[in-house]
Order: C-alpha cells, then sequence, then structure tokens
C-alpha cells in the first residue's frame, strides 16, 4: 500500500511539474494580449459641440483646434437642427476634418415649447440650440462622462486633459468658477461682466430669495462643462432645469443686468453647492465682452481653452484676439460662411 501511495505522490508532482512548464507559453501570451487589449480598447472622449446656423464656422474652429492638438480617442457629437445639419456635414466631408470621429444629432426644438421667455435683451440667446447642455443625456446615450463645449471656443491643450477633470461622489457636473483666476479679474472688472449670482437672478422675488443663497455667491460658466451622465439622470437634472425655465416663463425671476442669463439661470440654480471644479486655465473666458479690452499675449499662450463669451465674436468685427481663432478656422467650402473683417 505505502509504495501505490508513494507512486501516486511521484505521478501527481510529475504531473504538476508537467503542467507548469507547458502553461508558461500560454500564460505569457495571455499576458501579451492583456497588454495589447488597452490599447486595442482605447476609451473614447465624447465630445459636445453645437452647430448653429449663422456661426457654423465656430463649431468647425473649436473641432479643428481639438482634433488638432491631441492624440487621444475623440468622438464629436455635432448637434444642429434639422435645416443645418446638411451645411455642417458637407463643410466636415469636404476638409481636412473628414479624418474625425463624428455623429450628427438632430435637436427637436419642440421640447422648449413653453420653456422660454422672449423678452431677453440678446435675442442670439434664445436660439435652440443654446439648451442643448440641458439635454445631454437624451443626446448621447452610451457614454458614463461627456464634455460640452460652447462653440466660441478654442481648445490649446490636449482634450484628455480636460477629460481627465475629477468629479466628486454625487456631482453631475463640473464648470470653473467665475471668481477662480486672479489673471483674469482686472479683465472682469474693465468690462463690467459681473460674476456672482447678482448679476443672474432677481432678488427682487420671493422664489428666489426663498432659495437661500446669497447674492454675492461666486457663479459659474456653463460653457465648458464635464458631466457624469449617470448622476445626471439619476439626479433627474433635465427636469429640474425644465422647472426653473417654467418658473421663469411664469414669474420672470432672472436678472436683465447680463441678459445672458437665460441659460445660465437655471443650471446656477440646480447645481449651487453640488459641482466639481475644472481647472481654471481650461476656461479662460471673457474674450466677447469688450471689443478693446485684452490679456496679455504671455497668459494667452499658456491658456489651455479661450472662450469668447459675450457679443464680440472672433469671426464677427470689431473683436479682439482673432489671430488666436484663425489659427484653427477652416474655410467653408460652399462659401456661405464669411468672416466679417474691416477690409471685407
Amino acid at each position: 500500500v505505502n509504495q501505490i501511495l508513494l507512486l501516486l505522490l511521484v505521478l501527481t508532482v510529475c504531473a504538476i511539474l508537467y503542467n507548469k512548464v507547458h502553461q508558461v507559453p500560454l500564460a505569457l501570451r495571455n499576458e501579451t494580449v492583456d497588454l495589447e487589449s488597452p490599447e486595442e480598447v482605447e476609451e473614447e472622449i465624447p465630445v459636445v459641440i453645437c452647430a448653429a446656423a449663422g456661426r457654423m464656422g465656430a463649431a468647425v474652429a473649436a473641432i479643428s483646434s481639438i482634433y488638432s492638438n491631441t492624440e487621444a480617442n475623440v468622438l464629436f457629437y455635432i448637434i444642429g437642427l434639422k435645416t443645418t445639419i446638411p451645411h455642417v456635414r458637407k463643410w466636415i466631408e469636404n476638409s481636412k476634418l473628414k479624418e474625425i470621429k463624428y455623429k450628427v444629432v438632430e435637436f427637436n426644438p419642440m421640447v422648449l415649447k413653453g420653456k422660454i421667455r422672449q423678452d431677453a435683451s440678446r435675442p442670439e440667446l434664445l436660439q435652440p440650440l443654446n439648451f442643448v447642455r440641458f439635454y445631454l443625456p437624451l443626446l448621447i446615450q452610451k457614454h458614463e462622462k461627456v464634455i460640452y463645449l460652447d462653440d466660441d471656443v478654442i481648445v490649446q491643450g490636449d482634450i484628455q486633459e480636460l477629460y481627465d477633470t475629477k468629479l466628486a461622489p454625487g456631482h453631475a457636473a463640473a464648470f470653473s468658477d467665475d471668481c477662480d483666476l486672479p489673471s483674469t479679474h482686472e479683465m472682469v472688472r474693465s468690462v463690467g461682466m459681473q460674476n456672482t449670482y447678482m448679476g443672474f437672478l432677481d432678488y427682487r422675488k420671493q422664489a428666489i430669495r426663498d432659495l437661500g443663497i446669497s447674492p454675492s455667491t461666486c457663479s459659474f460658466n456653463p460653457g465648458v462643462i464635464v458631466a457624469n451622465m449617470t448622476e445626471w439622470k439619476h439626479q433627474r437634472i433635465t427636469k429640474q432645469l425644465e422647472k426653473w425655465m417654467q418658473r421663469n416663463v411664469e414669474e420672470n425671476l432672472y436678472s436683465s443686468t447680463l441678459g445672458g442669463g437665460v441659460a445660465t439661470s437655471p443650471m446656477l440654480i440646480v447645481f449651487h453647492g453640488k459641482y466639481s471644479s475644472i481647472n481654471p486655465m481650461w476656461h479662460i473666458r471673457h474674450l466677447g465682452w469688450s471689443p478693446d479690452a485684452r490679456y496679455s499675449e504671455q497668459f494667452l499662450q499658456e491658456a489651455k481653452l479661450l472662450h469668447w463669451n459675450g457679443r464680440y465674436k472672433p469671426w464677427d468685427y470689431p473683436s479682439v484676439h482673432t489671430d488666436l481663432w484663425e489659427n484653427w478656422f477652416i474655410p467653408d467650402p460652399s462659401g456661405k460662411f464669411k468672416l466679417t473683417r474691416p477690409d471685407s
């Protein structure tokens, strides 16, 4: 019996050694596959940009700047109205942007019916695509994390860095505070830009006072958003935004000081105290608030993202720092979109 047990033990040891020796190459092959798989399944970075009639060149320039400054796997979601989609598709397919990965998504303006007051001092802010950011989960289905950008931006950094912005648990979005960068404070003062809730909400209204938000609270700019779609849907952010849009129609709750709070104001209410921060160099703004006030060239070269929010756009005249924007502009193959310049 002992001899049989000894023989079985020897056979077992031999079998184990045999398996180890002959499985090494397979294990190495498996490890090689695992090492290669992240590259093969590189994470997509979804970037949402609107292509509006009359300013489609802005969207094209923004896309061009992003695409040219990253090696990341970017998927552009270009949101348009039914009438504008053929134009932007032709522009992309007949330019160097034909290499980008993109989807064109139609936005139905009927979702806004009865939710917008028609008395803003800047009618362009009432355009339907200005509210696309409210409906991100309805337009972008398969992504956990999404970047939304206004069309009047230029990206000088690697968009991967913006995408890697950390969102705190329970936060559906990240923004840049309007008080976050000392280098921009002088610009804000010189152009009369307000950067507190007082500039967007009418504190004479009881509904606003009931929010318990100090009027001196620093505002944020929703022209650059890093959003968590799971939290957005879980917290029913879209429904909350629509509620405040509807209440504004009924009670006129937004301040008329800026005339720019149509889409910003409901976001300030819904996200108050519940958002993460974007690196301020990823949102240098106010470039469109004055045709005269300028940042230093060195500061602008260091900026990761430039935003011409305000009336004075870089494709129009007058405007400032237009050379930085034109670096990325691609002429319209159809000739419909033209730059406005002093000598044009």
